[in-house]
């Protein structure tokens, strides 16, 4: 699906209270995706393609990994662009690969001696990755080098939407609930959540989307303001250098 690809500055005015976030139109192109994982610092845009292709891209170079076995991927994340982790739902495996998009190492949570039902998958520090285990209903940082969990929440029996992360904290989007984990799986806020289905998170705050309208919630703040935007489909969306991009 060829669309648009939008980049809008987002105003963060720290320290003031305010009602709503401005944005400012930069620029937009067209880019022949399925799912737009991310951009770095570097410009370079990580996505999906219908062929099942994860596609690294900068300027006109385009590296790519496909896995014909695993078919689809569920997820991507490239927080860390040395360790990508690609999730295989239907496989129930992970694939983490270098920034050449070689693969380095592979998890068939089928296998292990700690069998595990897996739903969501983001990013950890170090060797490690955050899963959402469906069979104990429970948030785990599992090292997939050497296939143990250092840590689990408690039991979480909602309905699963959105698992985003960075090297210290975790965030969970349930039907019910939005929870932030510290890297020891203690909840460190619980929030209602009203009507949120996807989540993004850099720089420890958060961009949710309802229906076809961002949010932001400031790190260490529990208040949710709306982000002035034009009117647009949004597919993807996600902050860089205090850069918005909507796909």
């Amino acid at each position: 699906m060829r669309l648009k690809f939008y980049l809008l500055s987002i105003l963060f005015i720290s320290g003031i209270a305010y009602s709503q976030i401005s944005t400012k139109f930069i620029d937009s192109s067209l880019i022949d995706a399925e799912k737009i994982i991310g951009v770095d610092t570097f410009e370079t845009i990580y996505y999906t393609t219908y062929n099942n292709t994860f596609h690294k891209k900068n300027n006109d170079t385009t590296i790519t990994y496909t896995n014909v076995q695993l078919g689809k991927v569920s997820s991507a994340n490239s927080f860390n662009p040395l360790k990508i982790n690609l999730f295989y739902k239907d496989f129930n495996t992970t694939i983490i690969l270098d920034n050449r998009l070689a693969e380095i190492f592979k998890t068939d949570f089928n296998f292990i001696r700690d069998y595990k039902f897996v739903t969501h998958v983001s990013t950890g520090y170090d060797n490690t990755i955050w899963l959402f285990n469906q069979d104990t209903q429970q948030l785990e940082l599992f090292d997939y080098k050497a296939n143990t969990t250092k840590v689990k929440s408690l039991p979480i029996d909602q309905e699963i939407l959105d698992l985003k992360s960075n090297y210290n904290f975790s965030w969970l989007l349930t039907k019910e609930f939005l929870y932030k984990f510290n890297y020891f799986g203690i909840v460190q806020f619980k929030i209602m959540n009203n009507g949120f289905s996807e989540i993004q998170n850099f720089n420890g705050n958060l961009i949710l989307k309802k229906n076809n309208e961002l949010f932001f919630l400031k790190d260490n703040s529990l208040e949710i303001v709306e982000i002035d935007l034009p009117k647009l489909l949004i597919n993807d969306f996600f902050v860089n250098n205090e850069t918005l991009y909507i796909y």
